[in-house]
């Protein structure tokens, strides 16, 4: 099994005729980006294996920043996502894809993702819990380190019951401002744990993961955003994955 690499397709496009360039997510090389040739042609064995949340084993070559994939074998079934946590899990393709540089490891992370699409894939309900669980190992592992048990201004552990306002590369003080970027301690200890035993935590932590993960999004926005809002009728209370509650 030289060179074989377990992996994802994060997101595929026609290439030619014939072939799909891909990026992939694999567990020692991070998102790579591949042409798989003769992928589209009708006698080509590939077409059900490269599809999103199929779980893979792969092999490319190639020294350029586009490699060309040589082998690829489907582990699995695809996991099984419909409706809202589709459209999770797409979210989570393309939060992969804009903020890992190519061809940098993250084999935790990768783990961390699987976790994430298996959630997903077994959940009944809502699709927020695993989705702040992953943002915030995705923070980790871009190393944007926080502190949430402490106050950064005193050095004290957090107070359930005490507000603390989030400065960036600061951290959390202890404040009487409450707004937009003010959490209690109790929702703090949730983001510690990413566990989140009420609504009022779980909508903290999307707020949290808003904030942290904007700088490495940018100004452009997420193409998974407007096919939720085009899934879901506009009288809907439902809301995309990725925006604020």
């Amino acid at each position: 099994m030289e060179g074989w690499q377990r992996a994802f397709v994060l997101h595929s496009r026609p290439w030619s005729e014939t072939s799909l360039l891909l990026d992939l997510f694999s567990e020692e090389s991070g998102r790579v980006r591949v042409i798989a040739k003769g992928a589209r042609s009708r006698r080509s064995n590939l077409k059900g294996a490269l599809q999103p949340f199929t779980p893979l084993l792969v092999r490319w070559g190639g020294r350029g920043e586009v490699k060309t994939l040589r082998s690829a074998e489907a582990v699995s079934l695809a996991l099984p996502l419909s409706g809202i946590s589709l459209y999770s899990g797409l979210y989570v393709n393309e939060l992969v894809s804009r903020v890992l540089e190519q061809g940098t490891r993250f084999s935790e992370l990768f783990f961390d993702y699987l976790h994430c699409i298996q959630a997903l894939a077994g959940t009944n309900g809502t699709p927020e819990p695993a989705l702040r669980r992953f943002e915030l190992a995705l923070l980790g592992h871009l190393g944007y380190g926080v502190d949430f048990l402490h106050c950064a201004g005193s050095g004290e552990e957090v107070a359930d019951a005490m507000t603390y306002r989030y400065r960036e590369e600061k951290g959390f003080i202890a404040s009487l401002v409450i707004d937009h970027n003010s959490f209690t301690g109790h929702e703090l200890k949730a983001l510690a744990s990413r566990e989140f035993p009420d609504v009022a935590t779980l909508r903290a932590a999307k707020r949290f993961t808003r904030m942290a993960l904007k700088p490495y999004l940018g100004g452009k926005p997420l193409k998974s955003r407007e096919l939720f809002r085009q899934f879901v009728p506009k009288k809907s209370p439902l809301k995309s994955p990725e925006e604020p509650q």
